[in-house]
């Protein structure tokens, strides 16, 4: 082998490993941030002043009003997949982030630099902040007007933007039935605690890696939907009770932001994930 050959195999071996090492760190930091979510600690002061109040408000809630709340979900979810996508896609510019992504994925697989990956998580927290704020004042106005569950279907088309997004910002579509699935599970395991959080977090490790990985996975969309529509209404019981009597609905109204922000945050960290660990079987 000549001498300039083997300089060239030598810088080859060297950019290799450094771009590994920035993988490395990066799914590490990845990692980290996951295990934050999932075992997350819950403030002493909420644990002792406000978690009591919230639970006396949820035992207030009539078991009507939790399964109309289960309900208007799942109907929710339904609408927003078979109707509201169209118009979901009108309110953002598909294009503009699709050739963003490309700009920066196609300088990620030039040179491998952090810079380049944090501009991808730019995008994407732009879009958990601006859809954070549409949400708050959509909450805020229908919560003075004592409105709960009517407006659940716009809520649900907001928490779906936002995913939306974040998910063209690291280069995923969303379209197909395992898309869609994909997609219900982060929502069901942002949105969960403790041991139920974690079932939803490994459906959603094993559909992102079979839909990467090219294969085909049974998906009964209607089941996944029930889940996380029961999930959410959960979560939210307690605010959508609140939001729904006149002039305190502010008060629930003010949740909205919260949960997109909670969303937004897990959904960012499971894209960034699947798209590193894209980038090292590339590598391979």
């Amino acid at each position: 082998m000549k001498t300039s050959e083997k300089v060239q195999e030598r810088n080859s071996e060297r950019e290799d490993r450094r771009r590994s090492r920035i993988l490395e760190r990066q799914l590490r930091d990845i990692e980290k941030q996951e295990q934050k979510i999932l075992n997350q600690k819950e403030n002493a002061f909420v644990k002792s002043k406000i978690s009591p109040v919230m639970d006396k408000l949820q035992n207030m809630v009539p078991p009507k009003l939790k399964s109309a709340l289960n309900t208007a979900f799942f109907k929710g979810f339904h609408l927003v997949f078979e109707k509201g996508n169209d118009y979901i896609e009108k309110t953002y510019d598909k294009d503009r982030i699709r050739a963003e992504f490309d700009m920066s994925n196609y300088a990620v697989d030039r040179a491998m630099k952090r810079k380049h990956i944090r501009k991808l998580d730019r995008q994407s927290g732009q879009t958990k902040t601006l859809n954070a704020s549409i949400s708050a004042l959509e909450g805020g106005v229908l919560g003075l007007l004592g409105i709960g569950l009517p407006d659940i279907p716009l809520f649900i088309a907001v928490i779906l933007r936002t995913v939306n997004e974040i998910a063209l910002s690291y280069g995923y579509q969303y379209e197909t039935d395992q898309e869609k699935a994909y997609m219900l599970y982060l929502i069901g395991g942002a949105m969960s605690k403790d041991d139920t959080q974690k079932e939803f977090d490994r459906k959603v490790e094993m559909t992102g890696e079979m839909i990467d990985k090219g294969g085909r996975i049974p998906i009964d969309l209607e089941e996944i939907i029930r889940e996380t529509s029961d999930a959410l209404s959960d979560a939210l019981l307690t605010a959508k009770f609140v939001q729904g009597l006149p002039l305190i609905g502010v008060v629930g109204g003010v949740i909205n932001p919260a949960v997109i922000n909670k969303i937004g945050r897990y959904a960012g960290i499971k894209y960034k994930k699947r798209y590193l660990l894209g980038k090292t079987v590339d590598q391979k």
